[in-house]
């Protein structure tokens, strides 16, 4: 375990991989996904009012950050015409099923249902960026996925004693942000493309 206080360096290093985020945005190099931006922006910020309602402590603040930058993000998207990625079927499905999770969390009475269906509906807000950083790694940047991932870490590394209740929100999160920039950096995705492309033109020359 390390000192409880190393939240604040997670938070700091959260808002550096935001603002190039956010910067990519305006400029209309980055193409955000707004269901999962938005839907992001949600539960950052009601798990962080649960969180203080319990009392959790300086952990909270890493949720805040969860909360806090795809606000910025979402509103970042409407200020150029060229960071809007056209929403899909796939991309309404799944926000569809997360707000329902949502829904199914705010009713129910156990605990644990209750905090998996919140942790289900944060990952099921993700995949339509998980599926874009595949199929057009270009229109996203990597850093502020790699900074969550570290901010998640952190945060972990200054729980007293894990217990699902830490750890899942914080965890889940940290293994999407980690697979999503391994995505874009890897351009695997266009690769694969690529690669299954070419037989096919082959063929047909």
């Amino acid at each position: 375990m390390i000192d409880p206080r190393f939240v604040f360096l997670a938070a700091f290093l959260s808002l550096i991989g935001a603002y190039g985020y956010i910067r990519d945005t305006l400029r209309g190099e980055t193409s955000p996904n707004r269901v999962t931006w938005g839907l992001w922006g949600l539960e950052g910020i009601l798990a962080f009012v649960v969180e203080i309602q319990q009392h959790v402590g300086l952990a909270s603040v890493m949720t805040l950050m969860l909360g806090f930058v795809p606000c910025v993000v979402l509103v970042a998207s409407f200020k150029n015409s060229h960071s809007v990625w056209r929403i899909g079927r796939f991309d309404v499905i799944c926000g569809a099923i997360s707000v329902a999770g949502l829904v199914f969390w705010a009713f129910v009475n156990q605990p644990t249902i209750a905090l998996l269906s919140f942790v289900a509906a944060d990952q099921v807000a993700a995949l339509p960026t998980l599926r874009k950083s595949w199929l057009a790694p270009s229109t996203e940047s990597p850093r502020v996925f790699f900074m969550g991932f570290v901010n998640c870490g952190i945060t972990l590394l200054t729980l007293r004693h894990f217990t699902t209740a830490g750890v899942i929100f914080p965890g889940c999160v940290l293994v999407m942000d980690l697979m999503i920039g391994l995505l874009i950096v890897s351009r695997i995705g266009e690769r694969v493309a690529t690669r299954t492309m070419a037989p096919a033109i082959s063929g047909a020359a």
